[in-house]
């Protein structure tokens, strides 16, 4: 996960607390480590601690070059749909809302992935949808306008059972006839 802000170092060890738990419950009893950690080993987290530990810790997890990233991605590709979490949802930060949905409907996600999408990448993933949608120029325009969560989503049946989970592509209709569902 990227964290951008102002100092964002500092703001995200001062957030997680002191690397060893006994010393974070005691100095920091409110912060992550405090809450979640076991030891010294075990303390939930990790925060790089400088800018030079950041450039190096992220290049192992999120080089460009997938071919030389150290760590693969774990989609499967197969009994899986896709999810993708649109920007108006990652920006008021209501993601791991629908992120809690799924996993407590019995879902796995074996994939997830937050993308600034290109126009030229989302025309080319809803071309089909361009003769058909009438708001398809709008919704070319809101996926470029931030990122977007990308979810591989893995159970037994899944395009059928995750689509009745999200329910009708229309949020108003989805609002008014199934509105325990995601839209």
């Amino acid at each position: 996960m990227e964290l951008v802000a102002d100092n964002a170092i500092q703001k995200w060890r001062d957030f997680i607390g002191p690397t060893n738990t006994l010393k974070a419950k005691q100095d920091a009893p409110d912060s992550i480590r405090a809450l979640f950690g076991t030891d010294g080993t075990q303390n939930a987290v990790h925060g790089s601690d400088s800018l030079t530990s950041m450039k190096r810790e992220t290049s192992f997890f999120f080089n460009s070059d997938i071919k030389t990233r150290a760590m693969k991605g774990t989609a499967q590709l197969n009994n899986c749909t896709l999810c993708i979490i649109k920007p108006h949802i990652v920006a008021s930060g209501q993601a791991g809302v629908i992120i809690d949905m799924i996993l407590n409907e019995g879902f796995e996600i074996s994939a997830m992935e937050m993308f600034y999408l290109n126009k030229a990448t989302i025309e080319e993933f809803y071309d089909v949808y361009k003769t058909v949608l009438p708001e398809y120029v709008p919704l070319i325009e809101h996926f470029i306008s931030g990122p977007s969560i990308v979810l591989e989503v893995r159970q037994n049946n899944v395009v059928k059972t995750f689509r009745e989970m999200v329910g009708p592509n229309d949020p108003e209709i989805a609002k008014y006839l199934r509105p325990d569902t995601i839209r």
